[in-house]
C-alpha cells in the first residue's frame, strides 16, 4: 500500500487525520531533528496499520513535510 502524507512535526500530541483514501495528515510530537520525526512516523504507522516497523519505509521525501509512505502489510 502507498499513502501520501503530510507531517506536522512538533505538534502538542500524535493524531493521525484521513484526507483520502490514500492520503493522511499526521501530527507528531516529535521534532524534525536528527531523523527523530521519521522514526516517529514509522512508529506510528506500524501501530496504525498492525505491522510491524520494519514493514513501512519513506519512499520519497525524507526531509520534506510531504512524504510517500509504503506499508508492506503481508
Amino acid at each position: 500500500m502507498i499513502l501520501k502524507v503530510k507531517v506536522i512535526p512538533r505538534a502538542r500530541r500524535n493524531d493521525i487525520k484521513l484526507l483520502g483514501e490514500d492520503s493522511l495528515k499526521i501530527h507528531l510530537v516529535a521534532p524534525a531533528v536528527s531523523n527523530k520525526a521519521n522514526e516517529a512516523l514509522v512508529e506510528i504507522l506500524a501501530h496504525y496499520y498492525t505491522v510491524k516497523k520494519n514493514q513501512v519505509w519513506i519512499v520519497r521525501g525524507k526531509h520534506s513535510r510531504n512524504k510517500v509512505v509504503e506499508i508492506n502489510a503481508r
